[in-house]
Parts: structure tokens; C-alpha cells; sequence
């Protein structure tokens, strides 16, 4: 990978990042690492990392210390920035979204909320599935007519309570 690789700090989604989230973006790219190298490396998994990368979810002192290790920047600056004094503001971007990928994702939700939540009260009961206790998987899944993406979103039900 280039050596002088750089992210466009000042565009979405980076702009409305802590500026030591740019320099992670960087170094990953400049040592070719994926997020599921990285987070092995830590002893997480890819799509958690890669949240943590967007500001989406929060390191541990120990994690950040790893990740810098693993991607070479000085471990207190990822600290100054991102240690125990910083929270995530999760939730990034216009809303609807423009970009492709996660549009497509807005609009399955539009197309099927709806029944998504229909068959969970008819097999849970009156609740939620919860975003906070949740593990996101992305498989690669061969086919003749095109690689298939497998996302599964595996949560825990949360019924409402009742008082």
C-alpha cells in the first residue's frame, strides 16, 4: 500500500469525526490491514472495529493502546483524542442517507420495518430487539448470479415493561 495515504478529512462522513479518526483510516490503509486483521489483532470483531473507527462505538484505554500498536501512531495521541474523556455522538450522515450502500440498507428498513417487527412480536412478544447488546456479521456468500452479501443482525429482545 502507498505510503502517502490520506483520507479527505474535510468530507463526509470524516468531517463530522475526531481528527485522529482520519489517521486511523490513514495508517490502515498504508499497511493494508482490513478491519478484520486489525480486530483480530485486539480481540474483537471486524464490524465493531470499524464502527470504533467512524466514532460509532468506544475503545477501552487497553483496545486503543492496541490499535495503535498494530497501526503504528503514537498511543497518546489516539489517547488525547479518543481516551476516557470522549463519548461516541453515534449517528452519522444526512438523513436519507446518499450514500449507495447505506441507502440500501435505510431502504430495506422502509420496505420491511414493518413485517421485520410483525414477526418479532409474534415471536417475542411486545419489545425490541436491542442495538446496544448486538452483533453484526457480514458474510461473502458465492453464487452463480453473483456474490450474495449475508448481514445478520443478531440482538437481544427487550420487552417493554409494564408498570
Amino acid at each position: 500500500m502507498s505510503s502517502q495515504a490520506s483520507i479527505p478529512a474535510n468530507n463526509a462522513p470524516y468531517a463530522d469525526l475526531p481528527s485522529i479518526s482520519a489517521k486511523l483510516f490513514e495508517a490502515k490503509a498504508r499497511k493494508g490491514l482490513t478491519f478484520d486483521q486489525i480486530a483480530k489483532e485486539i480481540g474483537k470483531d471486524e464490524v465493531w472495529l470499524a464502527a470504533a473507527f467512524y466514532g460509532q462505538a468506544k475503545f477501552t484505554e487497553e483496545e486503543l493502546k492496541k490499535v495503535s500498536d498494530v497501526l503504528g501512531i503514537p498511543s497518546s495521541e489516539s489517547l488525547g483524542e479518543l481516551g476516557n474523556h470522549w463519548w461516541p455522538n453515534r449517528g452519522i450522515g444526512p438523513m436519507p442517507p446518499t450514500d449507495p450502500v447505506i441507502y440500501r440498507l435505510y431502504e430495506s428498513v422502509l420496505v420491511y420495518g414493518h413485517a421485520i417487527k410483525a414477526v418479532i412480536h409474534e415471536k417475542f412478544g411486545d419489545g425490541i430487539m436491542s442495538m446496544i447488546d448486538c452483533k453484526v456479521n457480514i458474510e461473502k456468500k458465492p453464487d452463480p448470479k453473483g456474490d450474495r452479501v449475508v448481514l445478520t443482525f443478531d440482538g437481544k429482545f427487550l420487552p417493554y415493561a409494564r408498570w
